[in-house]
């Protein structure tokens, strides 16, 4: 075995060992970002580096929003194949489909610790501290932030799905009374005597 696939499954198992942990590695994230910030302020440059991070950082989070598949895809392809609309599920396999990211957590995560770092490192380089009108930038950031989540938002209105669950929803009884569970009705065993002879 080379040494590069050594290297390969140690950084996999190191990977794979850092998945249950979600806060912690949240918590890195935000630390590298607060650290990115910080050489920013200090630095007073390098704000292209900074937009180009927040830019990627919410097309990572826009993926991490949307459906894997795009329901609205769904509806012109059912509306192409026989022009009624979506239709009821005709078989098991189509009864329920659960909400599945375009971009996984895990993947949003690794994106961003991966894009913060290589901003990071672009800080040291005076190569990629270009001059530019700083609020101008902000301000374009944010226009774009708010246009792109209302878009989002929008959709999901539309197609009626939420990316975000908190585990298995539990109803509560509207009556607010007791339910009462019947016994079933226990019938005797069939024997020889009460069978009908024919």
């Amino acid at each position: 075995m080379s040494q590069a696939n050594v290297l390969r499954q140690k950084y996999q198992k190191l990977l794979d060992d850092v998945v249950p942990f979600l806060v912690p590695r949240w918590l890195f994230v935000l630390g590298i970002i607060g650290y990115f910030a910080f050489r920013i302020y200090t630095l007073q440059g390098w704000y292209i580096s900074c937009y180009a991070l927040a830019i990627f950082h919410l097309n990572l989070f826009i993926a991490f929003l949307s459906p894997k598949i795009d329901p609205s895809f769904e509806l012109a392809e059912s509306l192409d194949d026989d022009g009624d609309g979506p239709s009821l599920p005709t078989s098991n396999d189509e009864e329920f489909r659960p909400f599945i990211r375009r971009l996984p957590e895990f993947k949003f995560w690794e994106q961003t610790v991966y894009s913060t770092l290589i901003a990071i490192f672009t800080t040291f380089f005076e190569f990629f501290n270009i001059p530019v009108f700083w609020p101008i930038l902000v301000m374009y950031f944010f226009i774009l932030f708010f246009l792109t989540m209302k878009r989002q938002i929008k959709h999901m209105i539309k197609y009626r799905y939420l990316p975000f669950t908190h585990g298995k929803t539990k109803y509560k009884d509207s009556q607010k009374s007791s339910v009462v569970v019947q016994e079933p009705i226990k019938e005797a065993p069939l024997s020889p005597e009460t069978l009908i002879p024919m």
